[in-house]
């Protein structure tokens, strides 16, 4: 069985991955595409009030399993877009653990601040000061496939960046570059 292609979108919280994904989904013609979003995985959880340390102990365990799931969509052959936020150094790292590397078309989604700022606030379902505080956090591993800035180009303009590029996807990718460098023994 042939694994599943993954896009992986990463971005700051209202940087536009959400529309990146779902235009991706409309104009992606080969496969059939799942969108998996790391918003979906915690919207999941039951709303019962859990202190700090119980919280952040849950919300570990949902990311690692978003993780484990994108994997297991892809390993029975599913092609997947991914939404998510790695503001957090361990998120990347078991990304990088558990995904083949190779199978992974890793997305740069970026956006000016101020922007980000005017998104968060209109939306208003978000804490504000989220993109902020995760702004210099989600791109600091420095390495992507492809990148799209969404204060530039539409949803639509960035996914057909990414269909466009999906066939000229370079060896090694991001991913198999960061791994290299970031786990060892370079798996």
């Amino acid at each position: 069985m042939t694994s599943g292609r993954i896009i992986f979108l990463n971005g700051t919280s209202s940087s536009g991955k959400s529309s990146i994904a779902r235009e991706l989904l409309d104009v992606l013609e080969d496969g059939v595409f799942f969108h998996l979003a790391v918003d979906s995985f915690n919207a999941m959880r039951s709303r019962r009030e859990l202190g700090a340390e119980e919280l952040d102990d849950a919300l570990r365990r949902t990311r690692m399993g978003f993780h484990r799931s994108i994997a297991a969509m892809a390993e029975v052959g599913n092609d997947v877009v991914v939404d998510h936020v790695l503001s957090e150094p361990w998120r990347l790292l078991d990304c990088l653990e558990v995904l083949p590397p190779e199978d992974v078309l890793f997305v740069g989604v970026h956006c000016p601040l101020e922007e980000l700022t005017r998104r968060e606030l209109a939306r208003g379902d978000r804490p504000s000061g989220l993109a902020a505080f995760q702004y210099d956090l989600v791109h600091a591993h420095g390495d992507y496939d492809v990148e799209c800035d969404t204060s530039t180009a539409s949803p639509r303009e960035c996914a057909q960046r990414i269909k466009e590029f999906l066939p000229h996807h370079f060896s090694p990718t991001a991913f198999t570059r960061l791994r290299r460098r970031h786990l060892s023994g370079g798996r």
